[in-house]
């Protein structure tokens, strides 16, 4: 049998905001943006053509709204893979957003910690191949 997950869900405050945020910043493309209701809405953004994709869900009442951009905790909630760090990393600086650290060189690979535009804690990570 083989399993995936395939999609989570992300709080929004608001869907065109979210959609220009992650396209825009992060490169990240629209992959389906389908009203259900006059204010509801199936919208789903993707770093890559394979992996997990995000539900960007708007926030339905008080609860929701108060976990829009901390939906972990205060932890680091998503781990954005890149074959290229530097590339990266640098690009999304120009792009404007906002790393919490520099990025550091560990011993599983490169990572720098940033937030998306509601406080959602990143990590931009680039694992070192394994050597065999």
């Amino acid at each position: 049998m083989s399993r995936r997950i395939g999609l989570i869900t992300l709080v929004v405050r608001d869907y065109d905001e979210a959609i220009a945020w992650y396209t825009q910043k992060l490169g990240f493309r629209l992959v389906e943006d389908t009203a259900l209701s006059e204010t509801k809405r199936w919208v789903v953004v993707a770093p890559g053509d394979d992996g997990t994709r995000i539900l960007l869900a708007k926030a339905d009442g008080q609860a929701q709204e108060a976990a829009t951009g901390n939906q972990t905790g205060g932890r680091v909630a998503f781990f954005l893979h890149t074959d290229d760090f530097e590339r990266d990393h640098s690009a999304m600086v120009k792009s404007g957003v906002i790393f919490l650290e520099e990025p550091r060189h560990e011993p599983y690979g490169s990572v720098a910690v940033f937030q998306d535009l509601y406080g959602n804690k990143w990590d931009l990570l680039e694992l070192k191949q394994p050597t065999i």
